[in-house]
């Protein structure tokens, strides 16, 4: 439960080692390299953004090679593959690929020319399907496409509007041309699209007729060949079967290509690191012979890091504490069980420069408030239980769904724990399965009691855990005062919101309005009356005089008490949000109940039973989705605007340290 401590690292080394010095730091994985820095007369940044993008090239080379592979020969995967997580291999292989990488960049080249070559033939098969298409309305002429007439005749082959027959043709041109006589019309057919029409005519008379023709919307047939439509139809058939069989050819070569698969991956990790060192290259502060960099790294690592590149380069590393004036990357340690919840934090916000680090505490409230929310044990068993199988089987998973997975287990075992003292599985299951197909009622009684028979109970008690909730992100506000000795901001700004709040409860349990809401009531001795009013008095007046202790004019600060005080409206809004808690405990519970009542509305039959089946799966699985939704977002929402809002700002810098980033293989770190 604690942010790392940092150091602040500076190497400077010869200009011809830059490359291997950044390989090996990059290995390493360890040092939050520090790129934004200024140059100066004698240090310059050089331009690497040529052999940048060249292995930013390769990458997107290889990566597109593999959704070729991929589209032709999917790789066989699991439903969860997902879940496994990165194949992990050494140097060795990663060394054994870099001197093959030449077979392996002509692969990649083949397999993209192999996909243009396919796409080449289903743009071919789609010109001769357009070609069929047009072709099917000239079905029924049997001469050549190409025939123009013989040598006293010409012949005239095109379309028309649709729906003309030949006398109507034969009209059109008698209106334009009413001369010519020596000339026959075949219409070939007709459709809703066009006429396509033969026409013979004598030589001397060709010119004018087509020109009529053209008046009346004529077009000379798109195609020129010398078979006949059927023929040239068939001959497109052909050709669409050629390109067929070479696209299955071609298919089986990336099929056999899909072998090397795994090595392509590691290709294009491989090009993807390179490409990473090349962009921080450019970066790095150059002289003529000499280079430095400058970033961060954590403590723990701070030995290793300095024996290692001693050992292995001539160089000069120092380490500092990091200066006030700076702000640290952060980086947060925690157990398993609270590191769980540090994705829940990083959501919200790192710890900034003196935050402590508030995992422990949240993860706990987190865990609490979830279970209370969903309150089923029979939900919380099967929520635990899944996640515990995955987390068994899939060790290798990332890190961030990993620590995801764990704190549904932990928020699992909470539920299961609340829904034992509520008495609900899978709602009143039990107790209706009884009734309904045994005729004999069995009740399983809560081990506290049951929200929805008392949920006036339940506001009184989610209210309470509101305020604990609430006063505990007070008490991590004083914590970190102290933590800083600052005596008079405790006091000012943490006790005197204690004991103000603290009265004014006292205050209110005795009163018959607390009772009549409560269902209980509280009967305090003077002596504690007295005290509570003392409480509440001293809090306010402390806040009224210490608010706006910075300021030195006095009726200033008394202003600014007074406004300090109108904070109470927001403690009762915040502790209003818990009422969240009763009502989505109650939800969970009627939905649970009201699925079971629909399940048995058939009877005891065999039918009864199926029905019961398959109401219970679809609507308990509906019910637990949408509530351990809710409770989700519900319980993220009280830690960030309630809990956080008392004494957490964040705005931490995430500790992201240069290594290799691999999107297919984990390749084994040194440190």
């Amino acid at each position: 439960m604690a942010v790392l401590a940092m150091k602040k690292i500076n190497i400077c080394a010869m200009k011809k080692d830059r490359k291997a010095i950044l390989e090996k730091l990059q290995a390493m994985g360890v040092v939050d390299i520090v790129t934004s820095v200024k140059e100066t007369e004698d240090f310059k940044k050089m331009n690497t953004t040529s052999q940048h993008a060249k292995y930013d090239k390769r990458v997107s080379n290889t990566d597109a090679a593999l959704e070729i592979l991929q589209q032709y020969a999917p790789e066989k995967t699991s439903l969860f593959s997902s879940l496994e997580g990165k194949k992990e291999i050494d140097d060795d292989k990663l060394d054994e690929l870099i001197a093959d990488r030449g077979k392996y960049n002509l692969m990649v080249k083949n397999i993209q020319d192999l996909h243009k070559e396919i796409q080449n033939c289903k743009a071919g098969i789609s010109k001769c399907e357009v070609s069929i298409d047009g072709l099917k309305p000239w079905l029924n002429m049997d001469i050549p496409i190409n025939t123009t007439g013989t040598k006293t005749t010409d012949v005239i082959i095109g379309t028309m509007g649709p729906g003309l027959s030949e006398t109507m043709i034969e009209q059109m041109i008698a209106n334009r041309q009413p001369d010519i006589t020596s000339y026959e019309v075949t219409v070939i057919s007709s459709d809703k699209d066009q006429t396509c029409i033969f026409v013979i005519c004598t030589k001397q008379s060709s010119s004018k007729l087509e020109d009529a023709l053209r008046a009346e919307g004529f077009t000379r047939i798109p195609y020129f060949s010398k078979r006949t439509p059927k023929g040239k139809i068939e001959k497109y058939e052909r050709d669409i079967k050629e390109y067929e069989d070479k696209i299955e050819e071609i298919k089986q070569k990336l099929v056999e290509l899909a072998n090397e698969r795994d090595n392509i991956k590691l290709l294009s990790d491989y090009y993807r690191i390179r490409a990473d060192k090349y962009e921080v290259l450019g970066e790095l502060l150059q002289s003529k012979s000499t280079f430095v960099i400058s970033g961060y790294i954590l403590q723990r690592d701070e030995e290793r890091v300095i024996e290692k590149l001693n050992s292995e380069f001539s160089l000069m590393v120092e380490t500092e504490d990091v200066p006030d004036d700076e702000t640290a990357p952060v980086k947060l340690e925690n157990p398993k069980m609270f590191a769980s919840a540090e994705g829940v934090l990083e959501s919200f916000g790192l710890p900034g420069k003196g935050e402590m680090d508030p995992t422990g505490p949240m993860s706990l409230f987190y865990i609490f408030l979830f279970g209370l929310m969903l309150s089923d044990a029979a939900y919380g068993f099967i929520i635990f239980l899944a996640c515990f199988i995955v987390l068994k089987k899939f060790p290798k998973m990332s890190e961030g769904l990993s620590k995801s997975i764990r704190l549904f287990m932990y928020c699992g075992i909470s539920t299961l724990v609340w829904g034992v003292l509520f008495g609900g599985y899978f709602g009143d299951l039990i107790t209706v399965v009884s009734r309904t197909f045994f005729h004999h009622e069995i009740v399983i009684k809560p081990l506290w009691f049951a929200p929805l028979d008392n949920p006036m109970k339940m506001l009184i008690f989610s209210l309470l855990f509101g305020l604990i909730h609430l006063y505990g992100g007070l008490a991590l506000k004083g914590y970190m005062a102290l933590k800083k000795k600052d005596i008079v901001g405790f006091i000012s700004d943490v006790v005197s919101w204690f004991m103000l709040i603290t009265g004014l409860v006292m205050m209110l349990m005795p009163t018959e309005l607390f009772a009549s809401i409560a269902q209980m009531s509280f009967n305090f001795s003077p002596a504690l009356k007295t005290v509570s009013y003392v409480l509440a008095i001293a809090g306010a007046l402390i806040i009224v005089v210490m608010s706006g202790r910075s300021h030195k004019n006095p009726a200033l600060r008394f202003a600014l008490g007074l406004y300090d005080i109108y904070n109470l409206t927001g403690w009762l809004s915040d502790l209003l949000s818990y009422s969240r808690l009763l009502a989505l405990g109650l939800a969970t519970g009627v939905i649970a109940q009201v699925v079971n009542q629909m399940g048995s509305m058939v009877g005891d039959g065999i039918l009864g039973i199926i029905v019961f089946i398959i109401v219970f799966l679809v609507g308990h699985t509906f019910n637990l989705a949408i509530n351990m939704l809710g409770a989700y977002v519900h319980t993220c929402r009280l830690q960030y605007v309630e809990f956080f809002g008392k004494f957490y700002e964040g705005g931490g810098t995430p500790f992201n340290p240069f290594k290799e980033n691999t999107k297919y293989v984990d390749i084994k770190e040194e440190i």
